[in-house]
């Protein structure tokens, strides 16, 4: 049996395959082969199926062997289209990685750190405390609100005001803050100099360089006075007074303070006094104003008790003496001082001033009304082209970091804007009244010292971190000062004392609510009170007639009691009488 070759067709007329093409008799022979039609684009199904049975013998019978290819039939119709619906393109790509560096975990690829867990923990713990302190305080108020005889803690001193308010005070105006923020005035001129006092170091350059890992220690100035003296008692505003050189009268610390009302949480107070057609403001002996606060406009609020060395009251007093010392310690004390116009007006001959220039400014706020300031100056400097430059000096106080929740030695070289932004949340009104107090002296920048106890628990031990410097129109820009507004509010008030008749008025700032009065109280008061708190009754002085007659009350209530134990001990009596004598 030979291998048949087959028909090869050929194409006399022209070149390629002939237009009917010659079959071979092996594939059919010229027979009708079934032909699927089909595209490229149409999927690859089947060519040829094996496994399909007709339905009986006779139909087995009556099927072809090219049956297998011939899929026209509708039976294949159906199922070619089950299986085209159930047809399902698998995406072969893998799936989008994941950054391996995300904003958050840059440098720390570790899904989560025990230290940041512990972090949580405390931040959630915080949070939660300060819950419970809102609920206990919404509690007392509730309950001191129902029932009239619980005090609850009204008692405290920060519901108290920084004055007793008198029953024969006569209150003419109450001033919300929502009122001040709204106001606003400008000074057309520029302040103008009447006189020059005092005498001023230069500024040390070298604590610029100061920082945490290098920090000085905070030295002691006992041997230098400072000096708070109020407005009417200043020689030199008397004797421009008297030569009618302006219509109110002032010191920068209290135009400050009034500049700064609607950023304050604790209560405070102010004397204006009308003198003819003149005003006076003034401040009491012992005033809060002569105290810095702390963590005045921070959420959590300081203990109450004063033996507690972080109690509101204590932290004042220590911020107030970090603020001077540091005040004089970046000096260069070595050098000559620069000297103005006139010695200081308050220290006496011999005795060694703090190193404080004293520049009596005014400005004329409209055609009739004209004010005068004493504003202060702490240090000069040497600008780059030989001119002066004017310093204020002032140092923030770190007393606990577990309070603050920043650590100033871990942060201040790394993130000097988050301490910043802290301190600007925690003491937003002190330091609005320190960058205007260095607006008014026209002072060309302002230093502010980061000072830090060396332990926590000792309050008498200080370092100086680190030494940032600000011009004041930038700084007052940063913490959002207007000065517009400052000027309206002192120009507001000016014009509501100069509506009053003359007398003595007392401008107190409410310690519980956002809102200010003003009350018309006798002419002699405040003058007595030399003293922040009374003296207890055994330490005071009395007249020789009080003593003499408070003994013989003291020797008559003696005897009767001495009478009586002898009659109540019979034998015992005289045992008694002496030991109740004595």
């Amino acid at each position: 049996m030979g291998f048949d070759m087959g028909v090869v067709p050929s194409n006399p007329d022209g070149w390629g395959p002939p237009d009917v093409p010659a079959i071979p008799q092996s594939l059919g022979g010229g027979a009708s082969i079934p032909f699927a039609p089909f595209s490229r684009s149409d999927k690859l199904g089947r060519i040829a199926d094996w496994t399909r049975n007709p339905a009986g013998p006779a139909a087995f019978a009556a099927a072809s062997r090219d049956s297998v290819f011939d899929f026209t039939s509708a039976d294949d119709s159906l199922v070619a289209g089950a299986e085209d619906s159930s047809f399902r393109l698998v995406d072969a790509k893998p799936p989008p990685r994941q950054p391996r560096f995300g904003p958050k975990w840059r440098f720390n690829q570790r899904p989560q750190l025990p230290q940041r867990q512990d972090e949580e923990v405390e931040a959630r713990r915080r949070l939660a405390e300060k819950e419970r302190a809102r609920r206990d305080r919404h509690f007392q108020n509730s309950r001191s609100h129902h029932h009239p005889g619980f005090r609850g803690n009204q008692s405290s001193s920060s519901a108290k005001p920084s004055v007793d308010i008198q029953p024969d005070w006569t209150m003419r105006e109450q001033i919300p803050f929502a009122n001040f923020t709204k106001l606003s005035f400008s000074v057309a001129d520029q302040p103008e100099d009447l006189l020059l006092c005092g005498a001023v170091e230069c500024y040390d350059r070298a604590y610029d360089r100061v920082n945490p890992k290098a920090p000085r220690r905070l030295e002691r100035f006992k041997s230098r006075n400072f000096f708070k003296v109020t407005t009417t008692d200043d020689p030199v505003i008397r004797r421009l007074a008297e030569e009618d050189k302006a219509t109110v009268f002032a010191t920068d610390a209290i135009l400050a303070a009034l500049m700064c009302t609607p950023r304050s949480i604790q209560s405070w107070d102010i004397v204006v006094q009308r003198v003819g057609n003149k005003l006076f403001f003034d401040k009491r002996d012992g005033s809060q104003l002569d105290l810095l606060t702390v963590n005045e406009t921070a959420q959590e609020q300081l203990p109450e008790n004063k033996e507690d060395i972080n109690s509101a009251h204590s932290l004042a007093v220590e911020a107030t003496y970090i603020n001077q010392n540091f005040s004089q310690q970046v000096l260069h004390r070595e050098g000559e001082k620069v000297t103005f116009d006139e010695p200081n007006p308050f220290a006496s001959e011999g005795e060694e001033a703090a190193s404080v220039g004293y520049r009596y400014r005014r400005w004329k706020l409209d055609d009739e009304i004209s004010l005068v300031a004493r504003c202060e100056v702490h240090a000069v400097n040497a600008d780059p082209s030989g001119g002066r430059q004017f310093l204020t000096l002032n140092a923030l106080n770190e007393f606990d970091p577990k309070i603050t929740g920043v650590d100033w030695r871990q942060k201040l070289e790394t993130q000097r804007g988050a301490v910043l932004a802290t301190e600007l949340k925690n003491n937003a009104n002190k330091l609005a009244r320190w960058t205007a107090q260095a607006l008014l002296s026209g002072a060309d920048m302002m230093k502010l010292g980061y000072v830090s106890r060396v332990h926590p628990r000792d309050h008498y031990n200080h370092s100086v971190l680190t030494v940032m410097g600000y011009k004041p129109r930038d700084f007052a820009a940063q913490i959002n000062l207007n000065t517009a507004n400052m000027w309206g509010i002192v120009k507001s008030i000016v014009d509501i004392c100069m509506k009053f008749e003359e007398g003595k008025y007392v401008f107190v700032k409410d310690p519980a609510k956002p809102q200010v009065r003003i009350y018309e109280v006798p002419s002699d008061a405040f003058e007595n009170d030399y003293v922040e708190e009374p003296l207890p009754e055994e330490e005071q002085v009395r007249p020789l007639a009080d003593v003499d007659a408070t003994a013989q009350e003291m020797d008559a209530a003696a005897e009767a009691d001495a009478n009586g134990a002898l009659a109540a001990n019979g034998g015992d009596g005289d045992k008694s009488a002496e030991a109740t004598a004595a």
